[in-house]
C-alpha cells in the first residue's frame, strides 16, 4: 500500500519493542490495529458519502436535461401546427405594363367566392392549465 517492505516492517516491530519493552507492546499493538480500524472505516465512509453526492448530482443534472427536453419537444409539437409553409408568389412580368383591356358589362360571368382565410392562432396563454409546468 505505501511500499513498505517486510524488512522495514521487522526495523519498525524491533525499535517498538525496545522503547515499549515487551510488557506493554502487546497492548500497544492491539490499540495501533484499533485506530488503524477505525480510520479505515472513517475514510471508506466518507468515500461512499462523496460518491453518493456526486452519484446524486449527476441523476438531477441528468432528470433536469430530460425534463428541458421534454418540454421543447412539447414546444414544437404545439407550435408546429402555427407556422404553415409560405406559399410561393408568382413572379410579375416587368414588361406587362399595360393594363387588361375591361370585358363589357354585358358578358359578365358571376365569380366563386373564394374560400376565407385561416384565422391565425393565437398562443396559448400563460396560465393556460393544459400546459406542462414551467421549469424553474
Amino acid at each position: 500500500m505505501f511500499g513498505i517492505s517486510f524488512s522495514e516492517l521487522l526495523l519498525v516491530g524491533l525499535v517498538a519493542l525496545l522503547v515499549l519493552g515487551p510488557e506493554r507492546l502487546p497492548g500497544a499493538a492491539r490499540t495501533a490495529g484499533l485506530w488503524i480500524g477505525r480510520l479505515k472505516r472513517s475514510f471508506n465512509a466518507i468515500k461512499q458519502e462523496v460518491e453518493r453526492e456526486i452519484g446524486a448530482d449527476e441523476i438531477r443534472r441528468q432528470l433536469h436535461n430530460e425534463h428541458i427536453l421534454s418540454l421543447e419537444q412539447e414546444a414544437r409539437k404545439i407550435l408546429s401546427p402555427v407556422q404553415e409553409p409560405a406559399k410561393p408568389v408568382e413572379p410579375v412580368a416587368e414588361h406587362s405594363i399595360a393594363p387588361a383591356p375591361a370585358a363589357p358589362a354585358a358578358e359578365a360571368t358571376p365569380v366563386a367566392p373564394t374560400e376565407p382565410a385561416p384565422a391565425p392562432v393565437a398562443a396559448p396563454a400563460p396560465h393556460d392549465p393544459t400546459l406542462p409546468p414551467r421549469a424553474p
